[in-house]
């Protein structure tokens, strides 16, 4: 393909069309199994994968949107297992994330050490995935990934970020002390962490676990979301043992599974997409939701998406106009403002094609003439981390 070009001025040309997002959400949920092996441990590490998809269903292809999808690995909790969790999978994959269970230390003596570095490894075993051709991840994972966990398995969560780089940012529900410490790897912890606790908790205390965890976290940009009224087992859907466990305790949930679901969903998303896609526009709405939400209580160590340019990250998103669509030679842009930041060109699997840097300018064209026909997308990244993503379509 040629040199993408910046022109100074544009030949008069007409807008056809008003550019669409790429990501045009909810996508449907894709299922499948994998039996990884961390050969660094000889151990094997069965793992439940779901994934962006145009139909639902189990290993169907994944989905013909041109996005490159960050990876999401969750642990499970005390005596249960990855199917206690649609709830999280639902959301997140619907949002463009790739969720994957490691289904390891289900039993009553688990080992949590093994659980957080089982982690940290089913991250690079995707990222291998997205880089084997003939793997239905080719080229459509992203370099970034997040660590999740319930209960014990958000205590993993925490001994996890210690194994892998590429772990960029971290969501814990109810998260349990774990044997090795939680509380003690969370001194370590510099990555963007979002720790979520049940008021009502009275399995894992907030007191206890969660507080100190958040207390330790060395984060510059980390969050504490008490639910009011949240129990320890309604983070996850119905599950006999956990049940079984919180019956034997005081107080029970003072709202329901279905409501504190809510609340969950109304941060999860937003925190990832701003702290993995570099989304500004949700990284503000995290910021104002968390700051009026009566149904929570909070803490909040950074300020999201700072502006010193009076650009309101709304306007620069609904602003920028490309044309013509579809394109022959060149795609143009326009922007409202003078931009600076990159733009990224990606095929249908969400594959780069070329990565380029654009200085202060209301004007850009790319040359797309080596491109063969077809849809396209495209990604605009600001120097305040806005991010856009668009799609066009190569003509003849």
């Amino acid at each position: 393909m040629k040199q993408m070009r910046h022109l100074s001025t544009f030949l008069p040309m007409v807008i056809v069309s008003v550019v669409t997002t790429v990501n045009a959400q909810p996508f449907f949920v894709g299922h499948t199994t994998i039996n990884f092996t961390d050969p660094s441990r000889n151990r094997p590490i069965a793992t439940e994968v779901y994934y962006p998809a145009d139909v639902a269903g189990v290993d169907v292809a994944f989905t013909q949107q041109p996005i490159t999808a960050p990876i999401v690995t969750f642990g499970h909790g005390f005596v249960m297992t990855w199917d206690a969790y649609s709830n999280i999978w639902e959301e997140l994959v619907a949002n463009g994330y790739v969720v994957a269970f490691p289904k390891t230390e289900t039993g009553f003596a688990p080992d949590h050490l093994a659980l957080g570095k089982d982690l940290a490894y089913v991250v690079t075993a995707l990222q291998t995935e997205a880089a084997t051709s003939g793997s239905r991840f080719f080229g459509r994972l992203d370099s970034s990934a997040c660590v999740m966990g319930h209960s014990m398995g958000g205590g993993a969560a925490f001994l996890a970020v210690q194994y892998n780089s590429s772990i960029r940012a971290m969501i814990t529900l109810a998260a349990a002390e774990t044997s090795t410490s939680a509380i003690g790897a969370a001194t370590a912890i510099t990555i963007p962490s979002l720790v979520f606790a049940g008021a009502n908790d009275c399995v894992t205390p907030p007191s206890v676990h969660q507080i100190p965890m958040y207390d330790s976290l060395a984060s510059s940009c980390k969050a504490y979301i008490s639910i009011n009224g949240a129990s320890h087992c309604q983070m996850a859907e119905v599950n006999a043992l956990c049940s079984f466990g919180e019956a034997t305790c005081t107080p029970p949930p003072a709202i329901s599974r279905a409501t504190q679901h809510v609340v969950l969903n109304r941060y999860m998303v937003p925190w990832l997409n701003y702290q993995l896609k570099n989304d500004c526009v949700a990284g503000t709405s995290f910021a104002s939701t968390i700051a009026t939400d009566t149904e929570i209580a909070y803490q909040l160590s950074c300020t999201i998406c700072p502006s010193t340019t009076g650009i309101n990250s709304s306007e620069w998103t609904a602003g920028v106009k490309v044309f013509p669509n579809p394109a022959n030679d060149a795609l143009n842009l326009l922007f409202p403002h003078p931009f600076s930041g990159y733009l990224t060109l990606m095929d249908l699997q969400g594959k780069i094609i070329e990565e380029i840097r654009i200085e202060n300018s209301t004007s850009f064209s790319a040359d797309i003439s080596g491109l063969p026909e077809g849809f396209y997308g495209f990604r605009l990244r600001d120097d305040l981390s806005m991010t856009q993503y668009q799609s066009f379509i190569k003509s003849k």
